[in-house]
């Protein structure tokens, strides 16, 4: 995989958009962090009763540019669960080995199917936000495996940072099964980027996350 990736044509953001959304971004994840923080403490609590193994997972996600970075999610499967993922990849949902989910995934816990549902597993992505690896509207992070079966015009997703919602969670999620409509989606979120496309994006995604619509 190239060390960095993005549009041919450069970034698509100016300096002024991306600090803008940056401090959006600071701005929502430390209000987040502050108000859900003794959810999370609750939540991580009982992940760590319910199974073997820690409460946080952490795995290896692509982010802007190519570059590499530890996405953080409370654990919904049991322990060792990603060294069984090979053997499930004819399950997928999608056909397509550029987005993986499983329906009914035997490896989740059945806490971690609630998590799931509700998308309660993601409330850590807040601090890859406050760090920087993450935005708070972007495309979806994709893994390692499933970028190294990208084609060229599919590296436009790595023009800006991959977000905890964005075009694809509200226009469907999981029931979209289309990577090239994904794809779409996303590089046209990008083009047409706007502080106010984010707050609608962020305000369309609480119905859909209340709804667990498209969940696995």
């Amino acid at each position: 995989m190239p060390s960095a990736l993005g549009s041919p044509h450069g970034p698509s953001l100016t300096g002024p958009q991306l600090v803008a959304k940056r401090a959006l971004d600071l701005a929502g994840a430390a209000i987040g962090l502050i108000v859900l923080s003794p959810v999370l403490a609750i939540l991580a609590l009982l992940v760590k009763l319910g199974s073997r193994g820690p409460a946080f997972f952490t795995q290896d996600r692509v982010g802007r540019g190519g570059r590499l970075f530890k996405i953080f999610k409370l654990r919904t499967m049991v322990d060792g669960a990603e060294a069984k993922r090979d053997n499930l990849l004819a399950q997928s949902v999608y056909g397509d080995a550029r987005l993986f989910k499983v329906p009914s995934d035997p490896r989740t816990t059945r806490l971690g199917r609630w998590l799931r549902r509700t998308s309660l597993d993601e409330l850590p992505q807040l601090v890859n936000v406050l760090k920087g690896d993450m935005s708070l509207v972007g495309p979806r992070p994709p893994l390692t495996s499933e970028v190294e079966l990208y084609e060229v015009h599919h590296y436009a997703r790595f023009d800006v940072k991959p977000g905890m919602t964005g075009p694809w969670q509200v226009n469907g999620r999981n029931q979209v099964t289309d990577f090239e409509w994904v794809v779409a989606l996303e590089t046209e979120y990008i083009r047409s980027w706007s502080l106010a496309r984010d707050l609608s994006i962020m305000l369309r995604t609480v119905p859909v996350v209340l709804r667990m619509r498209g969940a696995h």
